[in-house]
């Protein structure tokens, strides 16, 4: 019997492959906006959400006001330049959650997205009905790293954090998921730089996790 009763997903880079879009994005809004960013790491606005790291972009010139500016600003660009969810997932993503879903595992989705880009991504793919909790870290006071997010995904999946296996990719994500006490899986990053350390085991992709999981049977 397998020890994990239930599995929660990160959206980005994980179902989707949307790392090197919100890149390039990225790299237009801030050359728009004349401010550098070549103090930051590519992995320091993975995983979390732009509006905690605006004093870490702006440094000593971070003004609370300013950055309430250039997020909105932000946002209008995001909803110009949205993102292609139909040409980015996985292409083993279904195999997967159909086989997970076979084996009775419950099912989450907690990522750092806007619900509205969840809710989008999983349309498109009609992947919705195999997620028994979705939630959207952009809908909580602290996101990623903090845990709150898998915690509550947890509880609405009525599942113990020693029953939990999360599949992460980016270093908040799985800071986040060993902070709520669960067993943490990571995607491989091998363009970003992404620190993994900390999670329990590292697989090149969705299938390789799903065969190690069976291995855990």
């Amino acid at each position: 019997m397998n020890k994990y009763k239930a599995v929660i997903f990160d959206m980005d880079g994980v179902l989707v492959d949307t790392e090197q879009f919100y890149a390039q994005r990225r790299e237009e809004f801030f050359s728009s906006h004349n401010i550098p960013i070549h103090h930051m790491r590519h992995s320091d606005f993975i995983g979390g959400n732009m509006r905690e790291i605006w004093p870490q972009i702006l440094g000593v010139d971070f003004d609370h006001e300013e950055a309430e500016v250039l997020q909105a600003a932000y946002l209008e660009l995001k909803d110009k330049k949205p993102l292609p969810y139909k040409e980015l997932l996985f292409p083993d993503v279904k195999d997967v959650l159909e086989s997970l879903r076979a084996d009775k595992f419950k099912i989450g989705l907690a990522s750092s997205s806007a619900m509205q880009e969840i809710e989008e991504m999983l349309d498109i793919h009609g992947l919705r009905p195999y997620f028994e909790s979705i939630l959207s870290g952009n809908d909580l006071k602290a996101t990623k790293p903090h845990p709150e997010i898998y915690q509550l995904s947890m509880k609405a999946l009525e599942v113990k954090a020693e029953e939990t296996l999360i599949i992460e990719d980016s270093e908040k994500g799985i800071t986040a998921g060993k902070a709520a006490g669960a067993t943490v899986w990571a995607i491989k990053d091998t363009r970003f730089g992404m620190e993994q350390s900390a999670a329990d085991a590292w697989f090149p992709n969705l299938t390789a996790v799903k065969e190690a999981l069976e291995g855990t049977q």
